[in-house]
């Protein structure tokens, strides 16, 4: 589960740190698949300031070994951290939490899924429709994590109603939330604009830190995105998925991004299928639609890696 990890205490790092620095802070999302270690590892050498894992079901982390084996995996390079899970019940949540406490930064709890399957479950975003169960859940894992560096955040979507939204986030940050992450759509929106004039209104009206989440593409977006919100952090998922080095300012993944992706992913053991998608995300804007058919349908490492020699010198 833990890899080669050192338990000791004072290589955690506390993530509310970052949200003082005076810098925008700079997040990789919880991507299902695909912000596992190595890639949170790749980021990381990308001015990536805080990592989240895929969002992980709470009550399967907790009843099974397996569970833990296959969703968290991290190492002593990996912090700061979030370990993101789905929960709806707070005594499950306090459970899970206390698990990865000693090998993570912090925990976030996921409000804002949309998918069908994890509403129908409880999870996600029909959270953000009851503001006092999210409470009770922070509330317990305050209580019982004692651990006062350890963040509690929570990562949210947008009700039609905006004067709901920003209760909820009062209700959340009164409970003793370190930070509340805003994805800026409702729950019925998927590729419609991101509206940041609601995140900077929930900003207006917290005091704690406020993270703006949706369409970012680009470090211009990220900077822009912070402008027009006043957010004391960006989060990126498809942004970072096409290129990684994002963060550091490229404009499209560099030759070096991909080479460093090849070296961690083979040194960490990531399974063909996993190493082969970020490939096709990270080289999507500079292979011509012929090479990507060529390269899409590769079906080895070794044929992957023999592509990207005779293509690329790497």
């Amino acid at each position: 589960m833990i890899g080669d990890i050192e338990t000791k205490e004072c290589q955690l790092k506390d993530p509310m740190d970052l949200f003082h620095s005076g810098q925008v802070v700079k997040i990789c999302a919880p991507m299902v698949r695909y912000s596992k270690l190595a890639f949170r590892t790749l980021v990381r050498k990308y001015s990536c300031d805080l990592c989240y894992t895929p969002m992980i079901v709470a009550a399967d982390f907790v009843r099974s070994a397996k569970a833990r084996d296959s969703e968290f995996t991290t190492n002593k390079g990996d912090h700061p951290l979030i370990v993101q899970f789905a929960a709806k019940e707070a005594q499950v949540l306090c459970d899970a939490a206390r698990i990865v406490c000693p090998f993570a930064d912090g925990i976030d709890l996921n409000c804002g899924c949309p998918q069908r399957w994890a509403m129908a479950e409880g999870y996600g975003a029909c959270l953000i429709n009851k503001p006092e169960l999210v409470q009770d859940m922070v509330r317990h894992v305050r209580n019982q994590i004692d651990k006062p560096r350890f963040s509690v955040s929570i990562k949210i979507r947008i009700h039609e109603d905006l004067k709901r939204t920003v209760d909820l986030c009062q209700k959340a940050e009164a409970t003793g939330v370190s930070w509340i992450t805003v994805h800026g759509r409702s729950v019925e929106e998927r590729h419609q604009p991101v509206h940041y004039d609601a995140i900077k209104i929930i900003k207006q009206s917290m005091s704690i830190p406020i993270v703006a989440n949706g369409d970012i593409k680009t470090l211009r977006d990220a900077e822009k995105v912070h402008h027009l919100t006043g957010a004391d952090g960006v989060m990126v998922a498809r942004g970072l998925l096409a290129n990684p080095a994002m963060f550091a300012g490229y404009e499209e993944t560099p030759l070096k991004c991909i080479q460093d992706w090849v070296d961690i992913a083979l040194e960490l053991g990531t399974p063909f299928t996993c190493f082969h998608h970020h490939l096709m995300y990270m080289m999507e804007r500079i292979t011509s639609k012929q090479e990507k058919k060529v390269f899409n349908v590769l079906s080895s490492t070794s044929a992957v890696l023999d592509y990207l020699n005779d293509c690329y010198g790497l």
